[in-house]
């Protein structure tokens, strides 16, 4: 009977974790990799890049994102199992061809910055990169939802063209809707981050847990402080047109391992509500 019940907490773990869905595994740059161990996986690692572990009621689940600059081909990643013994599995990475996206900023300062603001960015990035850096234990739920209603204008992965001048992939999925339309956490979270940035405008930050995180963009107000915890489902700000924008929408971004994956690949609907 006490061994059962010191077996309890990590049974509900289990049961949690297989009560949520996970994103579905696509191994093209900008996607996921979810690999499953039979062995209780203590840690794992792409690169010096740590990952997501998540129990199963088999051993675990190794969740990665990879890299949209990633080439195709093999990659390898570092399983340490609870015994202490490591091994090594690999993946092959698919090519992918994301579609060319021409957009016109009419602020042109957005697209060729003074240097004020280059030293302003270059502020915020570390932030951002702070951001993506955390790293909290508790096993995060993955079976996001939308996070407002409204209608997909740019996938993730497009190769941008702003005013003719090549720029970054799009690092995430872009939702049209009018401005003040309620955005909602698409999981339970912190918030790591509510600011102010040059080019993306009032952002927030959401840890979910074991290195996923999710960032949204361009708010017309933030509802949420740094360190306050939400719920799937919790306004977290509204639609806006601030920052470097073409008109009112969500950026909607999702990081595993510090690295933009697709966000649609953690969602069951392919449309918003």
């Amino acid at each position: 009977m006490t061994r059962l019940l010191r077996l309890l907490p990590l049974l509900l773990l289990f049961a949690a974790v297989l009560a949520h869905a996970l994103p579905r595994s696509e191994p093209v740059p900008g996607g996921v990799v979810v690999l499953e161990s039979d062995t209780p996986v203590e840690r794992a690692w792409l690169g010096k890049r740590r990952l997501a572990v998540l129990p199963s009621d088999r051993g675990s689940i190794v969740v990665a994102g990879i890299p949209l600059s990633s080439a195709a081909g093999p990659v390898r990643i570092r399983l340490r199992f609870s015994d202490g013994r490591e091994q090594e599995r690999t993946v092959r990475i698919r090519p992918h061809d994301y579609p060319v996206q021409r957009l016109v900023i009419k602020d042109k300062r957005k697209v060729e910055p003074l240097a004020e603001d280059l030293k302003r960015i270059r502020a915020e990035q570390k932030k951002k990169h702070a951001a993506l850096a955390t790293w909290s234990g508790h096993i995060p739920d993955l079976s996001f939802r939308w996070p407002v209603e409204g209608i997909v204008s740019s996938r993730f992965g497009l190769r941008r063209y702003l005013n003719g001048k090549p720029r970054r992939p799009h690092g995430g999925l872009d939702i049209a809707a009018p401005e003040g339309t309620p955005v909602r956490a698409p999981a339970d979270g912190t918030v790591l981050l509510a600011d102010d940035f040059f080019f993306s405008g009032n952002v927030v930050y959401l840890d979910h847990g074991e290195g996923v995180i999710s960032y949204y963009a361009h708010l017309s107000e933030k509802s949420v402080r740094p360190g306050e915890k939400v719920r799937a489902g919790q306004v977290i700000g509204k639609v806006g047109k601030t920052g470097r924008v073409t008109g009112p929408h969500l950026h909607w971004g999702v990081y595993l391992n510090g690295t933009a994956v697709n966000p649609e690949l953690f969602l069951d609907s392919p449309n918003p509500p």
